[in-house]
C-alpha cells in the first residue's frame, strides 16, 4: 500500500525576528508581561504579544483513515499597559484570538474565536490587600454555527452575546503573579444584538441588554512555571442575585502556555 503523509508546522512570533536589540528588548518585554516582573517598580510597563500559527496536512492510500488534505491558522495578540505609582495599581490587559481550520470533509470553520479585555485598578493599603474596582468586556468577532444541526444553526455573533461587568471590591495581592479579587456586590449587561438569539442568552423579547447584580469573583495567575514554559490563567466567578438562584454560578476559566 502506498502512503504518502505531509505535514508542516510553522510559527512566528517576535521571538523568530529578535535579529537586533530593538527587537530583542520588545520581545522580552512580551514575555515578562506573563512572568513574575520583578522589574517593574515604578510608572508605565507596556508591551505587545503576537502569534502566529499555520499547518497543513495531506494524505492519501491510508487504511487507517485520515482527511486528504486540513488547513489549520491562529492567531493571538495579547497588548498590556500596566501602571504602579505609589499605593496605586491599574493593570489592563486585552487578548484577542481567531483561529480557523479547513479540512475536506467539513470545509472551512472557526475554532476559536474571543475579545477579551481585562481591567483592574487598586489602592493598597496594606502590602498585599487593596481596594478597587475590575473592569471587564468580552465578546467575538464573527458569527459562531452549531454544525450538529442541517442546516448549520447561527448561535453567536458580534455583540451577540457580549458581556460587560463592573465590580467594585477586595484584591488580596500576595505575589506579583497571583491576585484574587472579591465583589459581593457587581453589575453585569448582557448585550444581544441579534433579535433572533436573545431567547438563547436569556434576554427579554424586544430588548438587547439583560441586566444582572451579584457576587464577582476573578482570579489571576501568570508566571513563568518552569524554564522558557509560561503559564498565565483566569478564573472568573459570577452569581446572579436577580433570578432567585444565586447558587447557580457562571464560570469562565481561560489558560494560555507560552
Amino acid at each position: 500500500m502506498k502512503k504518502m503523509l505531509w505535514a508542516a508546522g510553522l510559527f512566528i512570533s517576535l521571538a523568530g525576528f529578535a535579529q537586533d536589540k530593538a527587537v530583542k528588548e520588545l520581545q522580552a518585554t512580551g514575555t515578562k508581561s506573563f512572568a513574575e516582573d520583578t522589574t517593574h517598580k515604578s510608572g508605565w510597563k507596556k508591551g505587545v504579544l503576537l502569534n502566529l500559527g499555520v499547518a497543513q496536512g495531506n494524505s492519501s492510500n491510508w487504511a487507517a483513515g485520515a482527511e486528504q488534505s486540513s488547513f489549520t491558522i491562529n492567531t493571538y495578540v495579547n497588548l498590556f499597559a500596566n501602571l504602579k505609582q505609589g499605593k496605586h495599581r491599574w493593570f489592563n490587559n486585552l487578548d484577542l484570538f481567531y483561529a480557523l481550520t479547513n479540512n475536506t470533509s467539513q470545509g472551512t470553520r472557526k475554532n476559536d474565536d474571543r475579545i477579551d479585555f481585562f481591567s483592574k485598578y487598586t489602592y493598597k493599603f496594606r502590602n498585599t490587600w487593596g481596594v478597587g474596582m475590575v473592569g471587564n468586556f468580552r465578546t467575538q468577532f464573527s458569527d459562531g454555527y452549531d454544525y450538529s444541526v442541517t442546516p448549520k444553526q447561527l448561535i453567536s455573533g458580534f455583540m451577540a452575546p457580549g458581556y460587560l461587568t463592573l465590580a467594585p471590591g477586595i484584591d488580596w495581592m500576595p505575589a506579583e503573579y497571583f491576585s484574587v479579587f472579591l465583589s459581593p456586590f457587581s453589575g453585569r449587561w448582557t448585550f444581544v444584538t441579534k433579535p433572533e438569539l436573545t431567547s438563547r442568552y436569556a434576554v427579554e423579547t424586544g430588548k438587547t441588554v439583560r441586566t444582572e447584580a451579584g457576587g464577582y469573583m476573578t482570579v489571576n495567575f501568570k508566571k513563568e512555571v518552569m524554564k522558557n514554559v509560561i503559564y498565565s490563567a483566569r478564573l472568573d466567578l459570577y452569581s446572579n442575585y436577580l433570578d432567585g438562584k444565586a447558587k447557580n454560578v457562571d464560570v469562565f476559566w481561560t489558560n494560555v502556555v507560552t
